[in-house]
């Protein structure tokens, strides 16, 4: 897992994107689609087609990153925004996103050994 700083604001763009994307035409996306400087430090989450497949992209001051996470089993969950708009979460909830759990109410189950 990459280590991202603490309160740094997370953006999840609505709906769906072309995964074949790069990190250039991702850029221009957050510029015009979500109305956000890509170079600001923020993250920014797209998400694919099938669900499966995230990309997540990053100025950390010193040059951008595109990250890349899929899914072995299941979809990520997605928020539900009106015409495409981008949904604002913290670094926790994309731990969890990124993770295939359900960011949106995130349980801890606790597992008893059963020993004899």
């Amino acid at each position: 897992m990459i280590a991202f700083p603490a309160g740094v604001q997370v953006w999840i763009a609505g709906g769906t994107t072309d995964m074949r994307r790069g990190m250039n035409t991702l850029a221009l996306q957050v510029q015009k689609g979500i109305g956000r400087d890509p170079h600001s430090g923020e993250i920014f989450c797209f998400r694919g087609r099938k669900g499966d497949l995230v990309k997540i992209l990053w100025h950390d001051g010193v040059g951008m990153s595109l990250y890349l996470k899929r899914l072995k089993a299941g979809k990520s969950i997605w928020p539900v925004s009106r015409s495409g708009e981008a949904v604002q979460i913290s670094s926790a909830q994309l731990g969890y996103l990124l993770a295939g759990i359900d960011w949106r109410n995130p349980r801890w189950t606790q597992h008893i050994a059963k020993y004899g």
